[in-house]
């Protein structure tokens, strides 16, 4: 791992190893702060550790503010979250987890470690460019298990075509212009619910404006969420959140994003 030092602001990056039970790839969590604030997270899998020296790293400063893993330090990605919510939501699911559509950066990734879960087939839509994806990434594009496509316009899928759709890092960056057309869609292609991954929300957030890939992110609080979903006649899945809640609360995951159930249109 080359670190390139310069002067500047100062950024604490803490970098956080950790496999789950069923000895997954090891997830390198990689989370910045300037002073208290949370300024981004990320999180990507890796099948081995490399450090400079040896061992493991657990925590490093960095004085390039502009520096972290070839993103923007007002990056954040709500792929970790993913991660670990998967097993929980397979519970919330009832057992509708078996053809997935995931929707959002890295879906690669997602797509990949979904194809690891028993009895689950999953395909993904990644709405920004892919240049410098590795080959498994190429590989599932190739096949057209994962398509890169903007999500603005209506997705190349018939109706119901997924008992569940999964939506992370995606509808953070739409204007309500473009979510009035987006979600809806999101729904129409999903049969049992769709599962969506916000940002921390106004409440939790403590900086104005954060960008992806050059889009603003719009970081909307729950509440302007749900006024959302009520507008464009979505509904919140109460049973399927009560089951994910009660999941959550006989382990040690705490969600650090939003995350919205909600039913597809009848």
């Amino acid at each position: 791992m080359n670190l390139s030092l310069e002067l500047g602001e100062p950024v604490i990056n803490l970098l956080l190893f950790t496999q789950d039970a069923l000895n997954h790839p090891f997830i390198l969590h990689s989370i910045l702060f300037k002073g208290d604030v949370l300024i981004g997270s990320r999180a990507d899998d890796v099948d081995a550790l490399e450090v400079a020296g040896g061992g493991f790293v657990e925590a490093a400063l960095l004085l390039n503010p502009d520096c972290c893993n070839g993103h923007s330090m007002s990056d954040f990605s709500c792929t970790g979250e993913v991660y670990r919510a998967i097993p929980f939501l397979n519970k919330a699911s009832g057992g509708s987890m078996h053809k997935v559509l995931h929707v959002g950066p890295d879906s690669c990734s997602i797509v990949s470690k979904l194809l690891k879960e028993e009895e689950t087939e999953a395909w993904g839509v990644e709405p920004y460019d892919i240049e410098e994806a590795d080959g498994n990434c190429r590989s599932l594009v190739r096949t057209g298990i994962v398509r890169v496509a903007d999500i603005k316009f209506p997705l190349p899928y018939r109706a119901k075509s997924f008992s569940l759709a999964i939506v992370s890092d995606a509808l953070d960056y739409l204007s309500p212009r473009s979510l009035n057309k987006t979600l809806p869609d999101l729904a129409r292609v999903s049969a049992d619910g769709l599962i969506f991954f916000s940002g921390p929300g106004q409440q939790r957030a403590k900086v104005a404006e954060l960008t992806k890939c050059g889009r603003a992110v719009k970081l909307r609080s729950s509440s302007w969420w749900v006024r959302y979903f009520v507008q464009i006649s979505l509904e919140e899945n109460e049973a399927a959140i009560k089951k994910f809640e009660s999941a959550i609360t006989k382990s040690s995951y705490n969600p650090s994003f939003q995350i919205f159930h909600l039913k597809s249109y009848d």
